[in-house]
Formats: C-alpha cells, structure tokens, sequence
C-alpha cells in the first residue's frame, strides 16, 4: 500500500478539498434555481474562491487543476471552450507571483488587488469575444457580475477559513516550502 506523508498527503488533500468545493459550487450554479432577483446575475463564487485559494495556499493548488476544473465549468455552462479558462489561468498566476509580496498586507488591499485582477480578466474576456465576432453579453448583466463577485470575495474568505480551515501561510511555512522543492 502506498504511503504518502508530510507535505505531499497535505498537498493532495488540499487539491482533492479545493475540487470538490469547486465540483459542489458547479453543481449548484447548474441546478435550475434562480436566488435573488430574477434576471440578475449572481456572483461566481468559484472564481471567488479560486483567488482566496492561490493567494492562502498557493502550494495546494497547480495551474493545470485550475485550467482543468475552468475548462470544464467553460464546457457544461456553454462558453467558448478554454477562453475563461485561460484568463483564469493567467489572472490567478498573477497573483500567485506576487502573493508572497502581498501576505503581510491588510485584507482590504488583497480585496482591491483582487477586484482588479477580476475587472482586467472580465474586460480582457469581453475584448476577445469582440474580436472573434462572439456573442457579447450584455454590459449591464457583466458590470452587475463584477459587482456581485467582487461583494462576495470576502464572504468567501469568510467561509472557507470558517468551514474547511483555508488560513493563509507565514513566512515560516513559505520558507520551508522553498527548500523541500
């Protein structure tokens, strides 16, 4: 039987937890449910919690789960197949770049660095759709989603530190990290 131990086993129970919260919140997003108003969009809670992931353990997370979970979100919720899951992909390696730089910040700094990686990749996914002669969605339906996600980045911070122990690393913990690669 094989084994794993320290850094790996929590490595893995990291990604296996961050799927299946990803997994239930895709679920959800595809039961037929309106919450809130109807005819406005809610915010995308797995985008939300994608970012609260990368920036709090960004060792439990590789760049292709994230490609691989977006592309299938892209495919069941009939968007152009790999398109946000690209930009996914580049907004949260941005921010892993940079999350050692922004550990020792205050929330609110995480929440506007965030929100502004969220605008950037929502306006760069509206740039492509409109240079490939896609369907555009509506501007007022994207602004009120930027709005609602960006509302709701802390609420899920919140829960995730609350329900599943997602704590950011200390310099120790980075340090260590560093040297077992």
């Amino acid at each position: 039987m094989l084994m794993i131990e320290g850094p790996a086993r929590q490595v893995m129970i990291g990604t296996a937890l961050f799927l299946i919260c990803m997994g239930l919140l895709l679920f959800l997003r595809l039961l037929p449910l309106t919450i809130g108003l109807p005819g406005w969009p809610g915010p995308d809670l797995g985008l939300c919690l994608t970012f609260a992931w990368v920036l709090r353990r960004p060792d439990q997370l590789a760049a292709p789960v994230i490609a691989l979970i977006f592309l299938a979100e892209d495919i069941l919720l009939l968007r152009p197949p790999g398109l946000w899951a690209a930009i996914v992909l580049l907004g949260t390696e941005a921010a892993r770049l940079r999350e050692a730089r922004w550990r020792d910040q205050p929330f609110m700094v995480e929440w506007l660095r965030v929100a502004i990686l969220i605008g950037a990749m929502m306006l760069g996914y509206r740039v492509v759709l409109l240079l490939s002669m896609s369907p555009i969605p509506a501007l007022g339906q994207v602004l009120l989603q930027y709005i609602a996600t960006v509302a709701a980045y802390p609420l899920v911070v919140f829960a995730a530190r609350w329900l599943i122990g997602l704590r950011r690393i200390d310099s120790a913990e980075s340090e260590m990290m560093r040297y077992r690669r």
